[in-house]
């Protein structure tokens, strides 16, 4: 009997030598050994193709305030983007070809993570295209990114931020960007960073997903979804959600296998998530909030109460531990100063069903009709109806699965303190961005939506091994299909990644086109406002509507904000 190189690596050595002898173990042996080199070079690609686009969009011709130019400029950065998506794909379908498919894995692993880079490089580039000729970050001084951009500085300087409780993590690394490549100039420094924080979206979600499924699988399944919430104005606050899941998932999955790890790597697995953890919640710490309940409630869940309890619980206060060394001085002034923080800014989605989060408008919506849009079963629309089917297929197919478990345990968290904060509205006056809810909701839903898929195929590529090994054929309820397996992995991590290139390509240009200036009440007015700023030596930007500009740029956005 033969053993392949992947059941090799699952034999654990005796005396530091390998069970398995001949070409399989020492594949086995090279295989854990390339291992960091691989990741390494999944790392590299991912963020190095994340550039690609934003660099081409830099070298565009074209009046970002023009709607034809802008048409013009999307359409180039999608045949760019297809372009160089059909020749990954080719080099997939080569490797499937060549050499029997011997490097077939390494080349799918490699061009997964450079589609994933490549999709939030199209965001990136869209950004680009907006505020071309003009060095300020969308809104210029204006709202957030005003003041962003003053809190940067004056932290930079060994100041106090205007706000105690606003993460630190983005002001700091704002005002040292700044001091290192803008000469001190958050506000020029904050356009650089919107834009690479665009671009760095897809390798830093697709990376955070790798540790729970394969190449192929952490685009389709982890991926895809957060391209919901990309976002090019704010970018840092939607990664550390899209970042945040997975990484919580993660840190339940290892509770579970707690008991089988020795104590050396249980520890360092316990403090390496700790640290991120706090990394993620001195960058935005609000999706914490939402999801403390159910991850509590899921990590009850695997937690190894009849063995391992003193593994369990070792990993945990080391998760904990490295947590509030990293932010707990950060999480003592949230839960002190925090306190008095009020929000009562009431906003277009604080007006509009609290059942309801699939869209929002934010304060800036647009021309509205019907809001929530009418839908066909008892006002709720086709999609809805279908995520929530899908939250419980979900479940019935992955019950066991701490992954799918965790997700919605988190979902049911969001949903729980947003009804609780949202009861409370009318008698304290306030809002407490409970609308934020939407985000983890609806990427939650999406997740789970994409998990169901995922245990299918799981399923389906059961299926077809048993047929191949011919037991299936005599399986009760097979209904003849044993006879007819599917075809394979291969073939099937093509036509992945040949659909993937379509809806990212079609989700990015979306979300691109959003940030296109635009005088209206939409995202669209902020990079407007961008060019109607005068620049600090006095001139107009290139684009300025009509040569014109101000020290504040066009205040008009003040009387459309709802």
């Amino acid at each position: 009997m033969t053993v392949s190189a992947q059941e090799a690596s699952r034999i654990p050595p005796i005396g530091g030598r390998s069970l398995i002898r001949g070409s399989a173990g020492r594949s086995a042996a090279r295989l854990r050994t390339s291992a960091p080199a691989l990741l390494a070079g999944e790392v590299l690609i991912a963020f190095l193709a994340a550039l690609v686009l934003p660099v081409m969009a830099t070298k565009f011709h074209m009046d970002p305030l023009n709607r034809i130019a802008q048409v013009s400029g999307l359409a180039a950065l999608q045949l760019r983007f297809a372009v160089i998506g059909f020749l990954l794909l080719g080099a997939v379908v080569l490797a499937m070809r060549f050499r029997s498919g011997r490097h077939f894995n390494l080349v799918a692993r490699f061009s997964a993570a450079a589609v994933a880079g490549l999709a939030s490089g199209f965001v990136a580039a869209g950004a680009v295209m907006a505020l071309l000729g003009t060095p300020w970050p969308m809104f210029g001084l204006n709202g957030d990114s005003g003041r962003i951009v003053e809190w940067a500085h004056a932290v930079a300087n060994g100041q106090p931020s205007g706000s105690a409780v606003y993460p630190p993590a983005p002001l700091y690394t704002l005002g040292y960007y700044a001091e290192w490549f803008r000469g001190g100039n958050t506000a020029y420094a904050f356009k650089d960073l919107q834009i690479l924080g665009a671009a760095a979206f897809g390798p830093l979600v697709y990376l955070s997903w790798r540790m729970l499924l394969s190449p192929v699988r952490a685009l389709a399944f982890g991926v895809l979804p957060a391209f919901a919430l990309i976002d090019a104005y704010k970018p840092y606050s939607q990664t550390v959600l899209v970042v945040l899941v997975p990484v919580l998932v993660a840190v339940v999955v290892h509770l579970r296998r707690s008991g089988t790890d020795g104590w050396r790597l249980l520890l360092v697995k316990a403090v390496g998530f700790g640290a991120l953890l706090g990394l993620l919640f001195l960058t935005y710490s609000g999706w914490f909030l939402w999801s403390s309940i159910g991850v509590v409630v899921a990590a009850l869940m695997y937690f190894p109460w009849r063995e391992s309890r003193l593994k369990g619980l070792a990993y945990l206060g080391a998760t904990v531990g490295a947590f509030l060394l990293v932010c707990g001085s950060y999480l003592v002034t949230m839960l002190t100063d925090g306190q008095d923080t009020k929000d009562s800014n009431f906003r277009f989605d604080n007006f509009t069903d609290p059942a309801y989060f699939l869209m929002w408008r934010t304060d800036m919506p647009g021309k509205v009709g019907d809001w929530p849009i009418p839908g066909e079963f008892g006002g709720m629309d086709l999609f809805a109806v279908v995520m929530f089917v899908a939250l419980g297929a979900a479940l019935w197919l992955g019950i066991r699965k701490p992954v799918v478990v965790t997700i919605s345990c988190m979902f049911a968290s969001a949903w729980v303190m947003r009804m609780f904060i949202a009861s409370h509205m009318y008698e304290t006056q306030t809002v407490q961005l409970y609308t934020r809810t939407n985000n983890q909701l609806l990427y939650c839903g999406l997740l789970l939506c994409a998990l169901l898929v995922h245990l299918v195929s799981l399923r389906l590529a059961e299926h077809r091994r048993l047929a191949q090994d011919g037991e299936a054929a005599g399986a009760a309820g097979t209904g003849g299909l044993a006879g007819t397996p599917l075809p394979g992995p291969h073939a099937a991590v093509v036509g992945t990644l040949f659909a993937l290139l379509f809806l990212f390509g079609t989700v990015s240009s979306s979300m691109s086109d959003r940030y296109m200036p635009a005088k209206e009440n939409t995202y669209r007015i902020l990079p407007w406002v961008s060019h109607t700023m005068q620049n600090l030596d006095g001139t107009c930007p290139k684009f300025a509507p009509g040569g014109r500009c101000s020290k504040t740029g066009d205040q008009s956005w003040q009387s459309m904000i709802k």
